[in-house]
């Protein structure tokens, strides 16, 4: 959607602190022992109690309040019996609604204990969606983000998973703009309106470079198999660069 009045600002930015807040919340409370369901659950309350929907439940009926992916799993993990174990490495993706604004966000989460390079894949995965999000503007081309997430993760030693992509956000969980590349398009040529609302959320990985189906109908698995992050924020282009709506109320 592209923003046109600040009664549409100021519920996309309400809905953007809920899913932030109940990401916050799900990343403090990660353990080893507890369930993917357990974690879930905790989302899930975080949601209702800012009388929130899960957006994956409400659109698509996932099984699910919030997508939990551990290890293998790189996205639409279904929460569930699967135990968290020290050195597990958690994405956790929360998208929800409210008074008919949705929002998108996510990120990785290493359990201790972590060794270098899980820590370091953590750290440049967040890198990497800000170098994103810093292509973000008014007038400027969608490409740019690809290009520079690509040229990020060329300079360190990483591949992206090229299947996954950005999409538009706000009016509903999936819109316009859809199947914006976080790695170089050359095939790209849209530029970004004033007030666009999508998501930034690049997949960088320390070997992956497409997402797979798996057993059930949801999960995703890296293909090749390799430790992959992803983190991701909702953003409006705006003259003045990123106005990032997905940030924690404290």
């Amino acid at each position: 959607m592209t923003v046109s009045s600040d009664d549409e600002l100021e519920g996309l930015r309400r809905i953007g602190r809920i899913v932030a807040d109940a990401l916050e919340a799900m990343g403090r409370a990660i353990e080893p022992g507890m369930t993917t369901l357990e974690l879930d659950r905790i989302g899930r309350d975080c949601l209702e109690r800012a009388g929130a929907r899960p957006a994956p439940e409400m659109v698509y009926g996932f099984p699910g309040a919030t997508c939990i992916s551990v290890n293998e799993e790189i996205a639409h993990g279904i929460p569930g019996e699967r135990r968290i174990l020290a050195g597990d490495l958690v994405n956790i993706d929360v998208s929800a609604e409210k008074d008919g604004w949705f929002s998108d966000t996510g990120a990785s989460f290493a359990v201790p204990p972590v060794n270098r390079a899980v820590e370091r894949l953590c750290r440049d995965g967040r890198r990497a969606m800000w170098t994103g999000l810093r292509q973000v503007g008014a007038g400027k081309p969608l490409a740019g983000i690809g290009r520079a997430v690509g040229a990020f993760a060329k300079k360190n030693g990483y591949t992206l998973v090229r299947n996954l992509a950005s999409h538009g956000v706000g009016a509903s969980l999936h819109e316009e703009p859809t199947e914006i590349a976080t790695w170089p398009d050359a095939s790209e040529r849209r530029i970004m309106a004033e007030g666009l609302v999508f998501t930034v959320e690049p997949f960088l990985s320390l070997g992956a470079d497409y997402a797979e189906n798996g057993d059930d109908p949801w999960t995703l698995y890296s293909r090749p198999q390799a430790l992959t992050v992803q983190y991701e924020h909702t953003v409006v282009a705006t003259r003045n660069g990123p106005l990032v709506l997905t940030m924690p109320s404290q």
